[in-house]
C-alpha cells in the first residue's frame, strides 16, 4: 500500500547507451526499500522515481539512487549531464587501436588464417568476436547485473560453483537449440537471392547503430537499436528473483530474451541460415565470445563500464563494430551485383 508521503520525482541519468540500460536502472533502483516504482527514460536520459524519501532534498535524493547503479558506470543527478560530455579526445587511442585492428584482420585475411567476412555472410568467426564486443558493451551490462545478483543469493546458503555451471550451461546450450530453432523457421522461407540480400544489409545496419551508440557520439541513434519486446525483457528478468534449484539454469535460458542489439542481430541472422545446424552453430559462437568474460563477472565485480578507461574502449569496440557492419553492408552490395568487388580479400 502505497505511503502518504509518497511523491514523484524526475532525475536526469548519466551513462545510458541503450534500452538495456533501462531495464538494468529500474531494476536495481526499482529494488530499495523505499521506492515503489521506477520509469526510465533511454530517449531523454531520465529516471522516474516515486517513493517516499522523508524530508531529503532531491540532491541526497539523487546520490541515495546511484548507490546501486554507481557500480554499472551510471549517475543519478538533479541537473542534466552537459551535453559537451562527448570525450573527444578519447578517439586519439580509441583510432589507432581501431585501425591497428582493422590492419591485423586484413593481414590475417590475406594469410588465410582467418575467414571472418566472406561474401557478406556472417561467419561463425564473426560470431565469436561480436561475441567477444557485446559481452563488454552495455547492452550485456544487464546479463552482468543478473550473474552478480544470481551469485549474491547462493552464496549467502554457501553454495558458489554449482549455479555458475548451471547458468553458463544453460545459456551455451540454450543459445544454440534457440539459434537452431530460429534457423529451422527460417528454412520455411525460401530466401532467393534478393531475400539473402536483404537479410545480410538488415544485420550489417544492426550492427553500424550498435556501433555508432557504442562511440556515444550522435543520441538519436539509440532509438533505432533493436530489442526484444520490454513485456518479454521484463519477465526474463524477473527470473533472477526466484530462489529455486533450478533458476541458475532458466536464468541461462532467459538471456536468449534480454534486450541486447548484439543478440538480436545474431538471431536475425539466423533465420537467413536456413537450417537447425546454421542457426545454432551460428548463436553458439556467440556465446561461446561472451563466455569468458561474463564467467569473470560470475566470481568478480569486473566492470568494463565502469572503469576509467571506458571511454576508450567503447569508442574502440563501436569503431571495429562499425568497420564489421561496413564490411558486410559491401560485400552484400557486391554478392548481388549492386557494386563491383571492393575488398580482395
Amino acid at each position: 500500500m502505497n505511503s502518504k508521503n509518497e511523491k514523484s520525482l524526475v532525475f536526469h541519468v548519466h551513462g545510458m547507451h541503450c534500452k538495456a540500460c533501462v531495464l538494468l536502472t529500474e531494476g536495481m533502483i526499482g529494488d530499495l526499500p523505499n521506492v515503489s516504482s521506477v520509469t526510465s527514460s533511454l530517449r531523454h536520459h531520465t529516471i522516474e522515481v516515486v517513493g517516499d524519501f522523508g524530508e531529503r532534498t532531491p540532491e541526497q535524493i539523487a546520490q541515495e539512487l546511484t548507490v546501486p547503479v554507481k557500480a554499472r558506470g551510471y549517475t543519478v543527478s538533479v541537473e542534466r549531464p552537459s551535453s559537451s560530455s562527448t570525450r573527444w579526445s578519447e578517439f586519439r587511442v580509441a583510432l589507432p587501436i581501431a585501425l591497428g585492428f582493422a590492419a591485423l584482420f586484413v593481414a590475417l585475411q590475406k594469410a588465410g588464417l582467418v575467414n571472418l567476412i566472406s561474401a557478406g555472410n556472417v561467419t561463425y568467426g564473426t560470431a565469436f568476436v561480436i561475441g567477444i564486443v557485446a559481452s563488454l558493451s552495455t547492452c550485456m551490462a544487464v546479463v552482468g547485473g543478473l550473474v552478480l545478483s544470481m551469485s549474491a543469493t547462493f552464496a549467502k546458503e554457501g553454495d558458489r560453483i554449482r549455479p555458475q555451471l548451471m547458468f553458463h550451461g544453460g545459456r551455451i546450450v540454450s543459445f544454440f537449440v534457440l539459434g537452431g530453432l530460429i534457423g529451422m523457421l527460417g528454412s520455411a522461407f525460401t530466401l532467393n537471392v534478393t531475400g539473402t540480400f536483404v537479410m545480410s544489409l538488415l544485420v550489417g545496419l544492426v550492427m553500424l547503430v550498435l556501433g555508432i551508440n557504442l562511440i556515444d557520439v550522435f543520441p538519436w541513434a539509440k532509438r533505432l537499436q533493436p530489442s526484444m519486446p520490454s513485456f518479454i525483457a521484463r519477465r526474463a528478468h524477473g527470473i533472477s528473483s526466484l530462489n529455486h534449484t533450478l533458476t541458475p539454469l532458466l536464468l541461462g535460458v532467459a538471456t536468449f530474451f534480454l534486450p541486447c542489439g548484439f543478440t538480436q542481430s545474431m538471431q536475425l541472422y539466423t533465420l537467413s541460415t536456413g537450417s537447425f545446424l546454421g542457426g545454432g552453430l551460428t548463436m553458439l559462437a556467440f556465446a561461446l565470445g561472451t563466455l569468458p568474460v561474463l564467467a569473470l563477472v560470475s566470481f568478480s565485480s569486473l566492470s568494463v563500464k565502469g572503469s576509467p578507461r571506458a571511454g576508450v574502449f567503447f569508442k574502440t569496440a563501436g569503431l571495429v563494430v562499425m568497420m564489421f557492419a561496413l564490411f558486410n553492408i559491401v560485400n552484400s552490395l557486391v554478392v548481388i551485383g549492386l557494386l563491383p568487388p571492393v575488398f580482395n580479400l
